[in-house]
Formats: C-alpha cells, sequence, structure tokens
C-alpha cells in the first residue's frame, strides 16, 4: 500500500512544481486607433522597439509574450489564454482608425473588463490614457479639460484617468509615493526623466497613487495646476490594474529605473507579488483634480496675397 501512495506523492510533487514553473504569459496590445508611437511601431519591421525590451525582460524572468494589434481577437476565450495584459493604445479601438489593423468589438471591450474582474491583470502604458475618450474627445475643445466623474467612459473609469495634452518633452521630477510598491524598491525618493509628459485629469478616487509630478515647475500652459499622480494601481473586482505615464522615448526603454517599474507593474498584476493597494489620491495630491485652464488655438494667420504679375508686352509685328 505504501508504495501506491509514495507513487502518488510524487506524481503530486511533480504536478505541483510543473504548475510553479510555468511562465506567465502576457499580452502586449498596441493598437493604435489614434497617434502610433515610433516606439510600438512594427514600420521598422517586428519587433519594434518596446517589444524587443519585453523579449529581453521575458527571457530574464521567464515571462512568454504575444505582440497584438488585432482587436477583433478580444473576446473571454482569448483572453483567458493570458495572465496580464500590457496596453500601449491610443483612440477608439472599436475603429480601425490610423494604423487599420482590425477594430475591437464593443463586446470585446467589454470582455477586457469581465477579464480583469475576474482576477486577472492590465498594465496600461503611456498613451494607454490616451484610448476611449469620454465623449470622443480626442478632438480638441474645452470639453476635453473637464471632469466627468462616473460619467466618463467605462474604460476612463477602469484604467483611472485621461488624457488632456502634453507639452514639449522636458525632465520633469517625480516623487515617488510608495517605495515599497513592486518596482520602486531602488527609485529613491524621486526621479527625474526627460519624457513626453502627460497633463492628465478625472482620476479614480480609488487609485493608489505610486509617482506625483512636479507639474508647477514645468514648462507649459497644459502644466500650470498642482502635482498630480503619473502613476497607480487599482483594484477591480478580483482583478488588479495598474498605469505608468511613461514610455514615449526609447531612451526611457532603456533606463533601468523605467524597466524596474514596468517589472514590478506585470509582477504585481499577474499576482506574483503581493502589494496593498489603498486609495490615497487626496493625501498624495490633493490638487490633482484641478485641470489646467482651457486655452484657445490661435486663429491661423491669413495667407499673403500674391503680387499680382506685371502683364506681358504685346509682341511687336
Amino acid at each position: 500500500m505504501m508504495k501506491p501512495i509514495a507513487s502518488l506523492l510524487v506524481a503530486a510533487f511533480s504536478l505541483c512544481a510543473s504548475v510553479d514553473a510555468a511562465p506567465h504569459k502576457i499580452l502586449f496590445f498596441t493598437k493604435s486607433s489614434g497617434y502610433e508611437h515610433d516606439v510600438i511601431s512594427w514600420k521598422k519591421g517586428q519587433p519594434s522597439h518596446a517589444e524587443k525590451i519585453f523579449l529581453e525582460l521575458g527571457e530574464k524572468h521567464g515571462w512568454q509574450f504575444e505582440f497584438s494589434k488585432d482587436g477583433s481577437k478580444f473576446s473571454p476565450e482569448y483572453l483567458a489564454g493570458f495572465d496580464t495584459v500590457v496596453f500601449y493604445t491610443t483612440g477608439d479601438l472599436t475603429t480601425p482608425g490610423t494604423d487599420k489593423q482590425p477594430a475591437m468589438t464593443k463586446e470585446g471591450k467589454q470582455a477586457l473588463f469581465d477579464y480583469v474582474k475576474g482576477g486577472k491583470g492590465f498594465v496600461g502604458l503611456h498613451s494607454a490614457c490616451d484610448t476611449f475618450h469620454t465623449d470622443n474627445e480626442s478632438k480638441k475643445g474645452p470639453d476635453r479639460y473637464v471632469n466627468h466623474g462616473k460619467d466618463a467612459d467605462p474604460y476612463v473609469c477602469f484604467i483611472g484617468g485621461e488624457f488632456i495634452i502634453h507639452g514639449a518633452q522636458q525632465k520633469a521630477v517625480n516623487k515617488v509615493i510608495n517605495p515599497k510598491f513592486p518596482g520602486f524598491e531602488e527609485a529613491g525618493d524621486s526621479f527625474s526623466f526627460h519624457e513626453e509628459w502627460y497633463s492628465l485629469k478625472d482620476f479614480n478616487p480609488d487609485i493608489h497613487a505610486l509617482t506625483v509630478i512636479d507639474s508647477p515647475s514645468m514648462k507649459g500652459a497644459m502644466y500650470e495646476r498642482p502635482p498630480y499622480p503619473t502613476g497607480w494601481a487599482r483594484t477591480e473586482g478580483k482583478g488588479r490594474v495598474y498605469y505608468t505615464a511613461m514610455g514615449h522615448r526609447e531612451d526611457i526603454w532603456t533606463n533601468v529605473t523605467f524597466q524596474n517599474i514596468l517589472v514590478g507593474a506585470i509582477r504585481w498584476t499577474t499576482g506574483e507579488v503581493q502589494a496593498a493597494t489603498p486609495p490615497n489620491l487626496k493625501e498624495a495630491a490633493p490638487g490633482a483634480m484641478t485641470n489646467p485652464a482651457y486655452i484657445p488655438p490661435a486663429p491661423p494667420k491669413p495667407k499673403p496675397q500674391a503680387k499680382p504679375g506685371k502683364k506681358a508686352e504685346p509682341v511687336k509685328p
């Protein structure tokens, strides 16, 4: 009797070991229905710059990545094959838009929400907040500077904030709010990168802010506002949502601090590591809901009228 039991124990141990060793499967989704960023473009060949970095990180940490721009694949069955979904997207993904890649259906959009609520993970990078704007706010205008709260697009509530505008690339200081959160252990009290920094709005009150930018020290009317979060985490049902506004420039992707933040985001959203995310927006950035003032664009300068040409002299016979 002992031999079969021992065999079962060995088999059970082997099964547990194989399950523990199974690599996390991650979808890196980069459809651009709006502006397509160079770091995720396939125009120069696949993999893109960002995908190459993820392949390196995947090899180091035992992760498997699938790279896709095909929104039509989104369904409960498709998403079930991944532990975490990473978005670097723009615009209304239910339209083919700029890159002409297959669009996501409305059911596919809901499948994403259900996937995370059921216990999976989501990581939004940079322009993931420039995606599914409330009432198509990708169009310029004063409404783009208004907070909608619970009336915001469900995706905005899901990811935790929305892009308004950005100014010239510049160096800006980001204060680290929770240095114990995965990925921030070596970031120090703050870090400063030359980057394209987004001015954001409509923060979900339940976010756990991780980084807050020193906007008053920045150049540009879009940053004339109190400090606001540029990175956060929140729970969605049984799942986990993470966002960082960084990731525009190629050199950011090779920066060790940014890579550590990426690794921490994936490890947390896959459930590999644990971290509490109590809402802290009011404490970390009390003026975050104060948006910059809308400044109407300057009217186009009238084109100078061409001077009438000199009429040709008639040719004498």
